[in-house]
């Protein structure tokens, strides 16, 4: 059986994105990104990619000014 996975880790979501890995972990540091801690790993989901990647199209990710800000409001 395939295995669907919701959340990636920072290299997978390098590949699945074409975002290097470095681009994406400081985009997790300045909290453009939200992601979910275990332990040291660090795990985005795929949903919340494709969001932020929509909303920042055209933007340079390089440019912490220039990257808006997704988030997930949490259920309580």
């Amino acid at each position: 059986m395939t295995e669907m996975k919701i959340a990636l880790s920072i290299e997978e979501a390098a590949d699945y994105t074409g975002i290097g890995r470095n681009t994406l972990r400081k985009l997790v540091e300045w909290n453009k990104l939200p992601v979910l801690k275990v332990g040291r790993k660090v795990l985005i989901k795929k949903d919340i990619l494709e969001l932020f990647m929509t909303v920042n199209e055209g933007r340079d990710l390089r440019d912490k000014g220039n990257v808006k800000a997704v988030t997930r409001k949490a259920v309580v």
